[in-house]
Parts: C-alpha cells; sequence; structure tokens
C-alpha cells in the first residue's frame, strides 16, 4: 500500500515526545508499504516543506513554529496553517489510503480534502476526544468554538472510512457521537520493549551522576507537564512523604505550559531540590535511563473523568520498562492495574494518603519485584506494539480495500 499519514506532532526517537507514529510508520514500513508522512518543524520559523528519511518513512516537514507555551489562540493559528498545507501537499502525493492521527482534531481538514481529491478511504485515529477534553479543561469555553468543535468531530468521524480509537472508553465516546461501534477498533498506545527494557546498567550510571539519588528510591514521572496533568499533585505528594519515607526522591522529567508554575509549587513546598528534582525533556532514547533507575514511574492527570479515557504515553513506557505504576485517576487503566497488580491508583484528592500508599510500596521488596513482574507481563502480552502496529496494517488494509493480512 501506499500511505499518507497526517500527524501534525510526529517525533523521531532523537527528538522529545511520544513516538507512536513513527514505531507504527517505521513496521509499515518493514511489512512493505510506502508511507508518506507529513507532520511539522515545530522549531523552524513558518517556510515551505522539507523532506528526509527515518526508518524507510518518507517524511514531509513544514516550517510552521508551535509550542505547548503559546496561548490557545495562536496554538489554533498553527493547527490551521498545518492544516492549509498539509492539504495542498497531500494531493500531490500517491495513496492508497490516507491515515489521520489527531490531535489536533483539524488534522481531518486536510485528511477529508486529500481522501476526496486522491479518491481513496480516509482512516483517522482518535487520540484524544476532542472537544470533550479541551472542554473539560476550560481551552474551549465560549458556545461558539465548542459548536465549531462539534461539528469538526461530526466531520472527521462522517467522512472516516473507520476510526482507530486509542483505548476502550474513546471508542465509547465515538460511538456515542453516532459511529456504528463495527466501524471503530481499539488500538491503544502500546509498549516498545526493546527500547525501555535496558537492564539496570544504564539506572545505575545515572544514579551514580546524581549524589543526592544514590541508592534512595526514586519515583518517576517523565512526559508533558500540560494543564491536563496536573503535575504539581506529584510535588505535593513528595511534600507529604518526606515526614513518612525521608529518603525518598521524586523526579521529573519534561516540559509543558505548567513547568514554571510546578517548580514554583515544588519551592513553596520546600521539597524543590531537596527530595524533588525536575529535568528538561530528553530525547526518547534517552528517557530509558530515567526508567531504568526508577523504582516506581507515575502518569497523572487532573480529577476529571473526561480526562480518564486517555492512553497515557507514560503508562505504557513504565510497562515496557517492567516498573510498577502509580496513577491518580480511575477508568480503564486503574481496572487494568487492579486486575494485573502491575501498581497501584492513588487518591486524586487525599495527597497524604497518596504519599501513605507509595511510601508503603516503596518498603515493600516482595510488592515491588510483583509488580515489576506484572507490568512486564503486562506490556508483552497485551500491549506490546508489534502487535498493535500489526492490527492498524490490517485496518489501513480493510480500508483500502484489500484482504485482511491477519485475523481481524
Amino acid at each position: 500500500m501506499r500511505i499518507v499519514y497526517l500527524h501534525q506532532y510526529f517525533v523521531t526517537p532523537e527528538m522529545p515526545g511520544g513516538t507512536r507514529s513513527y514505531e507504527m510508520a517505521r513496521r509499515l514500513v518493514e511489512a512493505g508499504h510506502q508511507v508518506d508522512l507529513l507532520t511539522t518543524d515545530r522549531g523552524a520559523s513558518e517556510s515551505g516543506w522539507r523532506v528526509n528519511e527515518h526508518a524507510g518513512i518518507r517524511v514531509h516537514w513544514a516550517g510552521i513554529p508551535y509550542s505547548n507555551h503559546m496561548s490557545y489562540g495562536k496554538r489554533v493559528g498553527a493547527f490551521c496553517r498545518f492544516a492549509w498545507h498539509a492539504a495542498r501537499r497531500a494531493i500531490t502525493l500517491d495513496a492508497d489510503v490516507v491515515f489521520a492521527t489527531s490531535t489536533p482534531l483539524t488534522i481531518a481538514l486536510p485528511a477529508v480534502y486529500a481522501s476526496r481529491r486522491l479518491r481513496v478511504p480516509m482512516v483517522f485515529e482518535v487520540r484524544d476526544l476532542w472537544p470533550e477534553v479541551p472542554i473539560a479543561i476550560g481551552a474551549l469555553a465560549s458556545r461558539s468554538s465548542i459548536a465549531a468543535a462539534r461539528r469538526l468531530e461530526r466531520f472527521a468521524y462522517d467522512n472516516a472510512a473507520h476510526i482507530v480509537a486509542l483505548s476502550p472508553q474513546m471508542k465509547d465516546g465515538v460511538v456515542e457521537a453516532g459511529v456504528a461501534a463495527k466501524n471503530v477498533t481499539v488500538i491503544p498506545n502500546s509498549c516498545d520493549a526493546d527500547r525501555f527494557h535496558v537492564g539496570p546498567q544504564p539506572g545505575q550510571a545515572l544514579r551514580k551522576e546524581l549524589p543526592w539519588l544514590g541508592d534512595r528510591p526514586m519515583i518517576l514521572y517523565a512526559g508533558t507537564l500540560g494543564i491536563a496533568n496536573g503535575v504539581e499533585y506529584l510535588a505535593r505528594v513528595a511534600a507529604a512523604i518526606r515526614p513518612m519515607l525521608p529518603e525518598a526522591r521524586f523526579v521529573v522529567v519534561g516540559g509543558g505550559r505548567q513547568r514554571d508554575h510546578v517548580r514554583a509549587v515544588a519551592a513553596d513546598l520546600g521539597v524543590l531540590d531537596e527530595t524533588f528534582f525536575m529535568f528538561d525533556q530528553v530525547p526518547k532514547r534517552r528517557v530509558s535511563a530515567f526508567f531504568s533507575a526508577a523504582d516506581m514511574a507515575t502518569s497523572l492527570f487532573l480529577p476529571l473523568p473526561s480526562l480518564w479515557k486517555n492512553s497515557a504515553n507514560k503508562f505504557f513506557d513504565a510497562l515496557a520498562a517492567s516498573k510498577p505504576v502509580a496513577i491518580n485517576y480511575g477508568g480503564w487503566q486503574a481496572k487494568v492495574l487492579d486486575q494485573t497488580g502491575a501498581g497501584c491508583v492513588l487518591d486524586p484528592h487525599d495527597t497524604g494518603a497518596a504519599a501513605a500508599r507509595i511510601a508503603s510500596a516503596l518498603q515493600d521488596q516482595a510488592w515491588l519485584r510483583n509488580a515489576g513482574s506484572a507490568s512486564h507481563r503486562l506490556g508483552a502480552e497485551r500491549y506490546d506494539r508489534n502487535l498493535l502496529a500489526d492490527k492498524l496494517e490490517n485496518v489501513l488494509v480493510r480500508a483500502a480495500g484489500g484482504e485482511s493480512l491477519i485475523a481481524a
């Protein structure tokens, strides 16, 4: 197949951020397909396209500046500029299927346009339930913006030959919007064990580099510090755990709009650079050393049920690294942890109770071993990237009108 793949936030393992599109695209290439991936060169000034190749993927980079630090209005402007440029670019490419992944939801505009002009089907991947999530966090507030977002959501679904949802609850949301359940396939975020299951040596080396860490217990958050994540929660847990387990060290690796806020909260609580340490974003290839060093990894969201439908990269990275994972939200991932014992669910409102739960876990070596083993099994047996890439390939082949390559 010839696949035109649209993802505004595509990154390679040498760049900070989630690499789902890279990992899926390179596996599609390895399976014999041609992949043209259209994305933004976010650090570039406004300019034209440049093209290069990564792991056999032909990547088309549009020079459209973008940052999580931008105001919401400026980000919407970047979304619209990319939609315009991507639409014009996509129709110049050979394709048997167009595959578009959100967010932002505006990715549907060039995808539908290309699908119609090239007369090929479009498959749409839902990474977040838009506009439900931006409404929940207040990014969309006016009636007109909410109505426009809902129309765009409907437009994307109506024009898709098939929809990929990243969690069972996301599928439920798409079906509630009027899409037939048979036209929605769940393919969650997944685990790259070859990238994260690196053994103890990288973690040991990192611990030697950091005198304040040494052999002390370490709790890791590695990911975006956005409004939805509410990472200040972890700073409050760090403050609450100090009297219980003063040796515990909390490490945050990442960037985002809330980075300075989290830092300020940690400073006010007296834990910044004492028991709570912050590092800038690092490429995916380097973050594995932090997971190797960690005793426990975390995935965090604000206590808003609409956010719990997410398929958080941080959750799956912890599984890939065979680390116990602590989350502070409900939903399908909380059920997975309850069923498998691969981690624990923290109280989202009571940071004192959360601190006590983490302190208890860190002092229970048997629990840590068992949870780590359960995490490894879960990642290998249910969420391995190769298995889920096969499932995505099957969806794309079927949408393009070819016969299924694997069992549906």
